[in-house]
């Protein structure tokens, strides 16, 4: 089952990033900071991560660029999934290591086509 870690400060968004995880058959572990997100990134080796941007200590974009150059958490993709909607924060979080963007409120069927094929991919 492929599992996958959500990072994200607010209780709510991830629970509606979890429900529509669960139902698609993934398997969801998750963390509420940047700095938990990283240790979670290399306790757990997930097959992929959603990173929220905007949270309090170490933003996104920060633990985004460190799990993406540390070659024992280099290998999993990432894609942020924020409400800042901007090109420049589009370009920012790709330049920092992300797959893909998605902009928050997350749509069920986008996320999991992104998923899906980020993994196919791999």
């Amino acid at each position: 089952m492929t599992n996958i870690l959500i990072v994200d400060d607010s209780p709510t968004e991830i629970h509606v990033l979890k429900t529509m995880l669960e139902k698609n058959a993934f398997a969801v572990s998750t963390a509420s900071s940047g700095e938990e997100g990283i240790a979670k990134a290399k306790a757990e080796h997930p097959d992929l991560i959603l990173m929220d941007v905007v949270m309090p200590g170490m933003n996104g974009f920060q633990a985004t660029r460190q799990i993406a150059t540390d070659p024992a958490t280099n290998t999993i993709p990432i894609i942020i999934v924020s409400t800042k909607d901007q090109e420049t924060d589009k370009m920012w979080g790709l330049r920092q290591g992300a797959k893909d963007y998605i902009t928050k409120p997350a749509k069920e069927k986008e996320l999991v086509n992104k998923i899906n094929g980020i993994l196919g991919a791999a």
